[in-house]
């Protein structure tokens, strides 16, 4: 009995099944290389677009700031506040505190 179980699993597994078998086998293999490289790029598009807005965002806020660089009273506060800079006929003062030293403006 089991001499004939043993012989049955060996007939079912004929040239055909073989075949088959590996044509399975080199078509999932074939299926994963260009999954992973798709995946792999939906990843790395992903990345990219995030690093857009974020270059986005910064782009924004450096136009403001050009923007407010032509405006002449921005320059003159600039001139002002940075500079020590005073109009004519004006007097500057400088009040230094005893114990600390100022810290300058972030200019």
């Amino acid at each position: 009995m089991i001499a004939n179980a043993l012989s049955r699993s060996r007939r079912h597994l004929t040239g055909r099944s073989i075949a088959l078998l590996v044509l399975v086998g080199a078509l999932l293999v074939a299926f994963v290389y260009p999954l992973r490289t798709y995946l792999g790029q939906r990843a790395q598009i992903s990345e990219l677009q995030r690093r857009e807005q974020v270059l986005g965002k910064r782009n924004a806020e450096l136009d403001r700031r050009i923007a407010s660089l032509h405006d002449p009273r921005y320059l003159e506060l600039l001139a002002r506040e940075c500079l020590g800079m005073v109009k004519r006929g004006e007097i500057s003062f400088v009040v230094v505190p005893r114990q600390k030293v100022p810290l300058p403006k972030d200019c």
